[in-house]
């Protein structure tokens, strides 16, 4: 049994970011370019909280915010290794599409990456007071991934 590292947490959701992306490799429909407004939950973990009582400063969370907003809001996410990744790279530079290439573009690998990106705010910004030890994100209402893993840096 896993005795919980934390005495506090909090969520925090950012939500409705429309992009679109393709699983080229998939042999179903989810070939095809297609779209969703995404949205993102964080989990937080604290065993103590700050001067205000927080776990995290929700206020504080603007940088993650802009990077959200940067990787998902009316952009077209494409894999690293799709072999259109040319005609796209031709479609962002003629202004047609808002081109954001990643490792992954499945909702899972997202996850993985909005978590490594709230645990590089929260190590800078409170020295591994707080972590995020789960991530959510979601494709709808009905799909969502999770993410969920306690940084080595985070003392136990």
């Amino acid at each position: 049994m896993s005795i919980n590292p934390f005495r506090f947490t909090c969520t925090k959701s950012f939500q409705d970011f429309p992009c679109c992306h393709r699983q080229w490799q998939h042999t179903g429909h989810c070939h095809f370019v297609h779209g969703y407004s995404r949205s993102f939950t964080f989990w937080f973990g604290a065993k103590t909280l700050d001067m205000n009582g927080f776990v995290v400063d929700f206020s504080e969370l603007k940088l993650l915010e802009e990077k959200l907003t940067n990787q998902f809001d009316h952009t077209f996410l494409v894999n690293s290794n799709d072999p259109l990744l040319p005609t796209w790279e031709d479609l962002h530079a003629q202004g047609a599409i808002n081109l954001r290439i990643m490792k992954n573009v499945g909702m899972e690998s997202s996850a993985e990456l909005i978590w490594e990106w709230a645990n590089s705010l929260l190590l800078a910004k409170d020295s591994g007071r707080t972590c995020c030890w789960r991530t959510e994100a979601r494709e709808n209402h009905s799909n969502a991934a999770c993410f969920e893993l306690r940084p080595d840096w985070f003392s136990s």
